[in-house]
């Protein structure tokens, strides 16, 4: 299967999420639902999400996972990227076609504080500029100042607020595609990563290199 490597001392490795992830994913949501809740962020259900909800993602094929592929019970990080603009937020003014979506993005506090969130979403922007679809947008939290302002140091801009009572999330952002890669899938982009402290780790920086395997991309 096509894969973007994380070189970290434990290799990592971006993936579709088949149906034995989806144990795995639901634990990660939860996790970060219950970490969210407990800072006062209500950006997804403090339990985490339904089976019902997640499984339709992997089942669709627009549910990524990275893990190391030695069968972990709960992946190191998730995203899914789609096309499925939520109708309480986007419009038909804001042209709901011309974007992919993030949803569901978590990383475990493992893996914290070491630009694998960052790196996603250079992946999923690349994945919308070689579909031809000229922003990555996302909602998150209306009252999560810093969670915004990771979205805006990650090169989002902020379209408008959506307050609906019934809606913890309302915050929208997008990037634009284009500008971020405008040579598409052609462009080598790596970010670099910070690898964990370690005397046994050989350098201090690490590479995610999104754009070696086109295929994962552009399919």
């Amino acid at each position: 299967m096509p894969a973007n490597t994380l070189d970290l001392v434990t290799e990592l490795t971006l993936r579709r999420a088949t149906p034995a992830d989806l144990q795995g994913v639901l634990t990660l949501l939860a996790r970060t639902a219950g970490w969210l809740n407990g800072l006062g962020v209500r950006q997804w259900p403090a339990g985490g999400f339904p089976a019902e909800r997640i499984e339709p993602l992997i089942r669709e094929g627009v549910m990524y996972v990275l893990d190391d592929g030695e069968g972990d019970a709960v992946p190191a990080a998730t995203i899914a990227v789609d096309d499925h603009a939520d109708a309480e937020f986007w419009t038909p003014a804001d042209r709901p076609g011309d974007a992919l979506y993030v949803h569901k993005l978590a990383v475990s506090r493992t893996y914290s504080g070491r630009g694998l969130g960052e790196a996603l979403l250079d992946w999923a922007t690349l994945r919308a500029a070689a579909h031809d679809r000229p922003y990555l947008r996302l909602d998150c939290a209306k009252d999560n100042p810093r969670l915004q302002a990771y979205y805006r140091r990650a090169g989002f801009r902020h379209v408008r607020t959506v307050d609906l009572p019934h809606r913890a999330s309302g915050a929208l952002f997008e990037r634009d595609a284009y500008a971020a890669f405008p040579a598409a899938a052609s462009r080598r982009r790596t970010p670099m990563v910070p690898a964990p402290r370690s005397a046994h780790a050989a350098q201090s920086l690490r590479v995610l290199d999104i754009t070696a395997h086109n295929q994962l991309i552009e399919c």
